[in-house]
């Protein structure tokens, strides 16, 4: 098993909270002082998040990035998509880009613990 990697703990810290907050995120009223306090905090572990995935590249075959970058390429537009519409009152695009946040993130995770993977050799 490989050992886990610098890049891959600040992942791993930043994905933890994310996944918490954004199931809080879907669960609570929306539009309130709460909702919008967790939602900078879910935004900025998110981003640190896809931000350090690009230091995560064991995945790749032969080259420095792999199909699972797109991924992160996709978080980081969404979330930066969300935060400009919202600012301008369009909450229903911010809604469609935060949902679509929240279905990337869970891709993600089932992809993380697919079994060969190194998350679920780490956990199982």
């Amino acid at each position: 098993m490989r050992e886990l990697t610098f890049a891959s703990a600040i992942h791993l810290a930043a994905v933890l909270p994310a996944v918490v907050l954004g199931a809080a995120q879907m669960l609570r009223p929306k539009g309130t002082r709460s909702h919008v306090a967790l939602g900078r905090a879910w935004v900025a572990a998110l981003g640190i998040a896809a931000v350090s995935s690009f230091w995560i590249t064991g995945i790749s075959s032969g080259g420095r990035f792999s199909v699972i970058h797109l991924l992160s390429i996709f978080v980081l537009f969404n979330l930066a998509a969300a935060i400009w519409f919202v600012r301008r009152g369009n909450v229903s695009a911010h809604r469609k880009f935060m949902i679509g946040t929240v279905l990337g993130l869970m891709g993600a995770g089932a992809g993380a613990l697919a079994p060969g993977r190194f998350l679920h050799q780490l956990l199982f």
